[in-house]
């Protein structure tokens, strides 16, 4: 389960020439999803290039490219480690997005324009046709669910909203990582979205506003007792 001059880990071998900053950065995220890196552990570039078979440059775009996601940060010396997450910030950043996300179905549900209304409908339920389609995958699972909480607050057409959540985007990422892949899983369930399309079709702003919380706080809850389980 090593990459340093032993055998590659699991997601990490048997990369082909072509595309190899693709297939090294989806082999990476593989990886980190997966939980074959540990929190705050170091990222060799020396190392995983030697695993890869592929240049340090090439690991290197892939790396950086992950710490633009959030799942790599660098350290007071550079280097770049795994991002690690506390229970804390697991439900700072979730109440933030219970805010952003249950003020973004608020606005869908009251669209002056029922054409507006109905498209941001065939949206969602796109993304959760996608969120449905990637149940086994868990790397697609994770880029699916995040799209389904993207195009709900694209959806609203409040731009100023879309751009604070899509801050909150790497710390998201890095939860979801960090608890553990069963319960990560389990909060990507699309049924679960589910629930956030219809209130949108069928209940009143408030009510569907007080779901959206309601959703945020349980998989708050959920995520920081997997990760305070795992520490």
């Amino acid at each position: 389960m090593t990459y340093g001059g032993g055998v590659p880990r699991n997601h990490i071998k048997g990369l082909e020439r072509s595309t190899l900053r693709e297939r090294a950065l989806h082999a990476l995220r593989a990886g980190l999803i997966s939980g074959e890196f540990e929190p705050d552990e170091h990222l060799s570039e020396v190392d995983l290039a030697e695993s890869f078979g592929i240049s340090r440059g090439t690991v290197r775009e892939a790396l950086r490219h992950l710490q633009q996601e959030g799942l790599v940060t660098s350290d007071y010396r550079g280097r770049l480690r795994v991002r690690g997450v506390t229970s804390g910030e697991i439900h700072e950043v979730y109440r933030v997005r219970a805010a952003l996300e249950s003020l973004a179905v608020r606005t869908i549900i009251e669209l002056p324009d029922e054409d507006g209304h109905k498209r941001a409908l065939e949206r969602l339920d796109a993304a959760i046709d996608r969120l449905r389609a990637s149940q086994g995958d868990p790397v697609e699972q994770l880029e699916a669910d995040l799209a389904f909480h993207h195009a709900l607050c694209e959806a609203s057409g409040n731009q100023t909203l879309l751009r604070t959540w899509s801050s909150l985007e790497g710390l998201i990422r890095a939860t979801i990582v960090r608890v553990g892949r069963a319960q990560a899983l389990a909060n990507m369930d699309a049924d679960r979205h589910a629930t956030i399309v219809e209130a949108i079709r069928n209940l009143g702003a408030t009510e569907a506003g007080r779901l959206v919380t309601e959703h945020m706080e349980a998989a708050a809850q959920s995520l920081a007792a997997a990760l305070d389980s795992r520490n």
